[in-house]
């Protein structure tokens, strides 16, 4: 009986954050807008390369996304500290339905060129560099601070969920056609944006004084002063940067693994797969002790992966990689999102977690741009084998240059 008790009791605590309505209310459209995305780039990256054949294309893409991010970066944190961070969120999950169907006129219209794709890539990337720091300021206010480990897991899984789902479902509907993916993104993220603007208002809690350089830098200083989450910060940068194939795996799929668009859907799938099994054993069982070494090597065996699925050449190989790859970032992302929120006060979260997506966008989007030209100089095998020893490179000098976050024990207190 008391096994019983125990084992009941555990599991009510690692779902303690779906207590609470607006969290639970966060969750689904936080799942929701990743299957959105996730389906959204399937179509996208088929697409191009459909119309283009390019390498340069693909990578064009992610460029496209990343470049608003830094264009903004300073605007958005000041404007997600004062402004109601819920109505942030919910405006941009709208904006990315209207590039969902900006995609679905150009695949109406039958374009020749990716430069449509590459203007609305812009304004998906828009709407993510103002919805992504008020989204991640916004989720400890929704829960109690002891629980709040438990809910950056959950929402972790959320979104690491819908990247299983979502790339999976987006190459099945792209069989059916275009219009079938993209008329889905544009629905996902319609309920999205509705699920969010249902949450309780909560008021800015950033200062009222007059915007100024000094108040709008205020991010970039806090980082700086905190050695532990710039490391965290510029680890997953930089690791993902020269890690990240995502971009190539269009390539892969029609070139050097010889699928169709449901072989890039499992390809696309296969790292959160791997991502969304860690986030849930995260949620149940937190990293107690020894957190940063933790990191470190999670982005070590994330080098691997990356170079054991550059050379796979047949599908079931690349996909193990991929998941282990999916599963090692997975550790990165929760160390890091945790720092962040954790280490940094309400009233600066906005900012803080604003230069934390640049970095994002940079490791993500701006990765995938690095592969694209990479691969189009030297072949994507080459591009994507040089990403992951890169990876493994700036692991071993990151642990030289931020012995504190090496030397984090516990995330929380």
């Amino acid at each position: 009986m008391s096994d019983a008790v125990d084992e009941a009791a555990h599991g009510a605590a690692g779902r303690a954050a779906f207590r609470h309505a607006d969290f639970r209310k966060f969750f689904g459209a936080r799942f929701l807008s990743g299957l959105a995305i996730q389906a959204y780039n399937v179509g996208v990256g088929w697409f191009v390369y459909d119309v283009t054949r390019s390498a340069w294309a693909l990578g064009l893409v992610g460029l496209s996304v990343f470049l608003p991010n830094l264009l903004f970066a300073l605007l958005t944190g000041e404007v997600a500290d004062r402004f109601d961070r819920r109505r942030i969120a919910a405006l941009a999950y709208a904006t990315m339905a209207a590039a969902a169907a900006g995609m679905l006129v150009c695949v109406h219209v039958e374009i020749t060129t990716a430069w449509p794709v590459y203007a609305l890539a812009a304004l998906l990337g828009t709407a993510r560099a103002f919805g992504m720091p008020a989204s991640q300021a916004l989720l400890p206010s929704l829960v109690p601070k002891e629980v709040f480990g438990n809910a950056v897991a959950w929402s972790s899984s959320a979104w690491q969920t819908s990247t299983i789902a979502g790339p999976a479902l987006g190459g099945l509907l792209y069989a059916l056609g275009p219009t079938a993916v993209f008329g889905f993104a544009l629905a996902a993220f319609a309920i999205a944006a509705l699920g969010l603007a249902r949450i309780r208002p909560r008021p800015a809690v950033g200062t009222r004084e007059k915007p100024s350089i000094d108040t709008v830098l205020a991010g970039i200083r806090f980082i700086r002063s905190r050695p532990a989450i710039l490391g965290a910060i510029s680890l997953d940068l930089f690791a993902v940067l020269l890690g990240g194939a995502t971009a190539l795996l269009p390539i892969y799929a029609r070139d050097i693994l010889m699928t169709g668009p449901w072989g890039l859907g499992l390809l696309r799938s296969a790292p959160a797969v791997g991502a969304a099994a860690t986030a849930l054993a995260l949620a149940h069982w937190p990293l107690q002790r020894h957190s940063g070494r933790r990191m470190f090597a999670a982005v070590g065996l994330f080098g691997v992966a990356t170079i054991g699925f550059g050379l796979s050449t047949s599908l079931w190989p690349a996909l193990a990689f991929l998941v282990l790859l999916g599963a090692s970032d997975m550790v990165s992302v929760f160390v890091r999102l945790t720092l962040v929120q954790h280490d940094t006060p309400d009233e600066m979260r906005g900012r803080v977690s604003a230069v934390n997506s640049v970095f994002i966008g940079a490791s993500n989007e701006l990765g995938e741009f690095e592969s694209g030209a990479l691969a189009a100089l030297i072949g994507p095998v080459g591009s994507v084998v040089i990403g992951g020893i890169g990876t493994l490179i700036v692991a071993a000098a990151w642990i030289r240059l931020f012995p504190d976050l090496y030397a984090r024990d516990r995330l929380t207190d």
